[in-house]
């Protein structure tokens, strides 16, 4: 027998992960598998191994020291390089005491979440959200995420008043609610928040006196004109600081998903003590750490990467908005990350299709498809598209979109591999044989 526990997690597992594994088993490859999976639903970006290639392969070669143990919260070396980073991005001092290194982002989404709720209490997220967050923060903790909605016809612009009414609504249901949640700049739908938002929302969380947890993973992947903007930003966090807690890691911004480290930044003593506590079931390797730390060292290296990526995001975007474009597929528009949020509502599938984007749809479409009919024809072209064209793209549903219809697709991978999942993507929902 297992526990109920293991059972529940065992038997919830993202659809993100499922999708993924499957297509890289068998990928694409023009001369040796053409009919392989072309992988456009993992957020990993790609273009960048030519640069941090060459920066790893230069540091130091594993010493005695990097096989032996250390704070399983983190060496101070590898906190102090990373609070010099991130005090800079969030134009705030941070203090390498206020850190935890942990396995990855999703290591410090458990922890933070675990340290917050017990069993049952609510967090409060806008809603479309990172699909992962359900199992990142309720799978240990036990805590009950609760969507707040955003307006798919104002493109998923996160609203302060969407979050308070999310909150009212849960507690006059009874539920106690101890955070909110953000992801920052959004995942899916890649828009970087403006200060003014930031801002109320804030000052929302306060008058409700629940925490902030800003999953700020995506913070130096911004190619759009608007700048971003930390959650801990003092010039939008005046009152709430002590209340905020930043998430952040190495997979995004570095493009280094597989070596599995994140950071949880907190000014509460007591959620610092819980997160130490908890990293000790997530540590770091002492070795990753120590090469986390020489990559850090050089500050111009570091300034000149991250510029780039921001230039080639830029690049990557431009090509998959032109195609999308091209065939006539919409899109809401976006300003950071590696995703577009693609709008196939107009080619959902079955009886009573809308004959226009998700976007339009209400509680009921306009020939009066409910909302389960929706998800439902948005699961059947998902799963069309990756068993009949080999494309891997990920469904609304599995973001809590308010909305049917719309799919996260991921472009920072070659250039060509975009051209021809948008190829068949557009062939398929326009009707064309395979």
């Amino acid at each position: 027998m297992i526990s109920r526990q293991v059972a529940r997690l065992t038997a919830d597992t993202p659809a993100i992960a499922d999708a993924h594994f499957r297509a890289e088993a068998e990928p694409f490859d023009p001369d040796a598998r053409p009919d392989g999976y072309l992988n456009l639903g993992t957020a990993e970006n790609r273009l960048l191994w030519d640069l941090v290639g060459p920066r790893l392969a230069a540091l130091p070669a594993p010493t005695e020291r990097t096989s032996r143990y250390a704070p399983l919260h983190g060496t101070p070396e590898l906190r102090e390089r990373v609070a010099a980073l991130l005090s800079g991005t969030c134009r705030a001092p941070l203090a390498a005491d206020e850190f935890v290194v942990i396995s990855g982002a999703t290591g410090a989404l458990d922890a933070i979440a675990t340290a917050l709720c017990d069993p049952g209490e609510a967090i409060v997220v806008p809603a479309p959200y990172y699909g992962a967050f359900d199992t990142d923060l309720g799978g240990r903790s036990g805590a009950r995420l609760v969507p707040a909605p955003l307006a798919a016809a104002d493109g998923f612009r996160l609203t302060a008043e969407a979050v308070d009414r999310a909150l009212v609504g849960a507690r006059r249901a009874g539920a106690v609610v101890r955070a909110v949640a953000l992801s920052s700049p959004s995942n899916p739908v890649g828009e970087v928040h403006p200060p003014g938002v930031l801002a109320d929302l804030l000052e929302v969380a306060r008058a409700h006196d629940v925490d902030l947890i800003a999953d700020e993973i995506y913070a130096h992947a911004v190619f759009g004109d608007r700048p971003f903007t930390s959650a801990l930003d003092p010039s939008v966090n005046r009152h709430w600081a002590e209340r905020t807690h930043l998430v952040w890691g190495f997979a995004k911004d570095f493009a280094l998903p597989g070596l599995k480290t994140g950071v949880l930044h907190t000014r509460s003593r007591e959620v610092l003590a819980a997160a130490r506590a908890l990293a000790y079931f997530a540590p770091v390797s002492t070795a990753t750490q120590e090469v986390f730390t020489g990559l850090l060292d050089d500050r111009d290296w570091v300034a000149g990467f991250l510029a780039e990526g921001r230039r080639r995001l830029a690049g990557s975007h431009r090509h998959v908005a032109g195609l999308l474009d091209e065939h006539g597929l919409p899109r809401a528009p976006a300003g950071a990350g590696f995703s577009v949020w693609l709008d196939l509502g107009a080619w959902l599938p079955g009886p009573g299709a809308p004959g226009g984007p998700a976007s339009a749809n209400g509680p009921a479409s306009a020939n009066g498809r409910s909302l389960a009919d929706g998800f439902a024809a948005e699961e059947r072209l998902w799963r069309e598209l990756l068993d009949v064209r080999r494309v891997s793209i990920l469904p609304g549903a599995a973001f809590h979109s308010p909305a049917p219809g719309w799919f996260r697709l991921c472009h920072t991978v070659e250039a060509p591999l975009v051209t021809e999942a948008v190829r068949r993507i557009a062939a398929h929902v326009k009707g064309d044989r395979p």
